[in-house]
């Protein structure tokens, strides 16, 4: 059944310091970029590249990316 979107997922890597996205809708997906802002960029050019390569099914001339990112930040608490 052909997608009518992608949905990619960034989440940040704390030990490599790089926001490492990945995809179920593209196999092959895994991209990395120091920011967020930089990640974008990288990550369409390659679900271009993997589209071609894939030979995956998709509905529209033009492909909507969906961008979710998850990034868990801590505060100390004062009451330990």
């Amino acid at each position: 059944m052909p997608h009518s979107s992608i949905i990619v997922r960034a989440e940040w890597d704390d030990d490599a310091r790089v926001w490492v996205a990945s995809s179920g809708d593209i196999s092959g997906l895994s991209v990395e970029a120091a920011t967020i802002e930089a990640l974008e960029p990288k990550v369409l050019a390659a679900i271009e590249d993997l589209l071609e390569l894939n030979g995956d099914a998709f509905e529209l001339a033009e492909i909507p990316v969906h961008f979710l990112a998850q990034h868990v930040s801590r505060v100390t608490n004062p009451r330990h």
